[in-house]
């Protein structure tokens, strides 16, 4: 069994509610992210497991829907790298089904790995 990957960056501003009121994160802030996808499979005849070209709808969500947006403005639920993960991760399933985990970076320290139990 084959995992594949791809990155995505883009760049956002949000702000994560319910925190106590010196939390940094309870404030407008923004980062630089990144979004990997992994895919899981066999290759097929030309050795691939997915064609990174079949990608391009993610990159569009990507650019068009998430790059410089307020994030709390896009999603109806708390803008965290976890909510997100799972959003996306979901969002792109029944159109990849081979999409076997999300990953989600909002620094270069801290991200979120998504993989659902099934």
């Amino acid at each position: 069994m084959h995992i594949i990957s791809k990155e995505f960056h883009f760049s956002a501003s949000h702000v994560l509610n319910g925190l106590c009121d010196d939390h940094p994160c309870g404030r407008l802030h923004g980062h630089n992210y990144v979004l990997k996808v992994f895919l899981k499979g066999e290759p097929d005849e030309v050795g691939f497991v997915q064609d990174y070209n079949d990608l391009s709808p993610i990159k569009k969500y990507v650019d068009e829907v998430l790059d410089h947006r307020h994030l709390n403005d896009i999603f109806d639920f708390n803008p965290s790298v976890e909510n997100m993960s799972k959003h996306i991760f979901h969002l792109f399933k029944p159109q990849f089904p081979k999409l076997h985990a999300i990953v989600m970076q909002e620094t270069p320290k801290t991200s979120c790995y998504y993989e659902p139990t099934y």
